[in-house]
């Protein structure tokens, strides 16, 4: 007989969660106005609005923070982070952040300037905003592929190399600092970069001389990926190909809240001695002196446990096998999600889920909604909410795809809640005609709109 699958730890310690009533779910939504981020975590079962910070310390996470060295300067913490950077990404020089979007702030800080032009593959939200606040210009030159939620491709965060040498060859090259390559495609639904890709875009940023910077809260997934659908990594380690593509980057911003599983944590990796010393003026300012950045010593003793634990084959594949348990459990029940199913969350096709939905009315959001209603998940838009305003028109981004995802934090929840969302998912499904009016906006802020957004039932 064939062993089943086992996760690759057990449980030490629980946290108690509360389930609630429609009646109740019914009034904490409106008084959220219909924002999933305003509800209190009590409301919610199960929470699936992000796997940034969420997931479960191991002991040796727990153990680690113990001996965490709280000197201002020179900690020993620091320079056991150092050395761990070094060793599995090969970047002499790093500065901590307190998370992804502060190395985002520090970095851009140095680099990004009004006018300018940063390609990428489908950037996020806080990548995009930092660009945009800058009064500059992302541009999306993922492949095609991407935006066919059904059509399987095993990369589908892939850079499309012509659209990316398009815009290296029609623009100032001293306008476009650096290309973002994000790992894995968190917008285009947690899908992976191959390292051919990551391989080709260097090679371009070199012809044409700009950088490549890897946006890397999930690297390790990334590298799971490639290990077991590229051809030629078959019988490599997840770090042996993480040495590799980080090979090929000029630096890197790192959320630690998701591939380092640590609640809070980032950093920057550096390649250029001379960009390091530019943006540490800008982290003592914003972060910290260079040696801690934000972070204490306890957290980066914990970050630099994670990332160990997170470049173990093991580990990867505990985690990514409880995402497709989840997304296969839909695919049965007939629920459209983005396929092939991505490495850290579920990604649920919301145009195709909820037809009647006007695109005015923010489809994504709606369906969102209504699954909190059903039994109190608490998933995210990735939708036109989140694609925000055109910062020239103000006129609403309509992307082309509109998606819930239901990111799964790491080592947090079993596969009976796993079953529970699938269950909820299909009794909204169920009654899918009967949902016919989305949401409107009543106030928003200029930017990045969707974290603290308030609407209405559309009338």
């Amino acid at each position: 007989m064939k062993l089943p699958f086992a996760e690759s730890y057990k449980i030490k310690m629980v946290e108690n969660i509360r389930k609630s009533t429609l009646e109740e779910r019914k009034k904490w939504i409106r008084e959220a106005y219909y924002n999933l981020f305003n509800l209190r975590a009590e409301y919610v079962f199960v929470d699936l609005l992000t796997d940034s910070g969420t997931g479960a310390m191991s002991d040796k996470q727990w153990a680690a923070m113990m001996e965490g060295d709280e000197s201002y300067a020179g900690a020993s913490s620091y320079l056991k982070m150092k050395a761990a950077i070094k060793d599995i990404f090969d970047f002499n020089d790093f500065l901590p952040t307190h998370q992804g979007r502060a190395a985002e702030n520090v970095l851009f800080s140095v680099l990004v300037k009004e006018g300018d032009i940063i390609p990428g593959n489908s950037h996020f939200d806080t990548t995009k905003g930092h660009i945009e606040f800058r009064k500059a210009t992302a541009v999306d030159c993922t492949i095609d592929e991407a935006f066919h939620p059904t059509l399987y491709h095993p990369f589908k965060g892939n850079v499309d190399l012509q659209k990316l040498e398009k815009v290296l060859q029609e623009n100032p090259i001293e306008k476009i600092p650096f290309v973002i390559v994000t790992v894995t495609n968190n917008t285009s639904g947690g899908q992976p970069v191959s390292m051919h890709n990551i391989r080709e875009v260097y090679k371009l940023t070199k012809k044409y001389g700009t950088r490549l910077i890897l946006d890397s809260a999930r690297f390790a997934e990334n590298a799971y990926f490639i290990k077991t659908r590229e051809d030629g990594y078959q019988h490599k380690t997840i770090k042996e190909i993480v040495k590799e593509m980080y090979s090929y980057a000029d630096a890197m911003t790192m959320s630690s809240k998701k591939d380092a599983i640590v609640n809070m944590g980032g950093f920057i990796g550096f390649r250029e001695r001379a960009l390091y010393e530019e943006a540490s003026v800008y982290n003592i300012m914003f972060e910290g002196f260079v040696t801690y950045g934000g972070m204490s010593g306890r957290d980066m003793n914990a970050l630099v446990q994670g990332l160990y634990e997170s470049t173990e084959f093991e580990y990867l594949q505990t985690r990514i096998h409880q995402v497709e348990y989840l997304g296969n459990k839909l695919l049965e029940y007939g629920i459209p999600i983005l396929q092939p199913i991505g490495g850290h969350g579920i990604f649920i096709d919301a145009k195709s889920f909820l037809p009647n939905i006007p695109k005015e009315e923010f489809v994504a959001q709606t369906l969102a909604v209504e699954l909190y209603l059903e039994g109190g998940v608490r998933g995210v838009e990735i939708g036109t909410l989140l694609a925000d305003r055109d910062p020239k028109t103000r006129k609403n981004r309509y992307p082309k795809m509109e998606l819930v995802r239901l990111a799964i934090p790491r080592r947090t929840y079993t596969n009976s809640h796993m079953d529970y969302v699938a269950a909820c998912l299909k009794n909204v499904y169920d009654r899918r005609d009967k949902i016919t009016k989305g949401l409107r906006i009543i106030r928003e802020a200029p930017i990045m709109r969707h974290f603290t957004v308030e609407l209405e039932r559309a009338h």
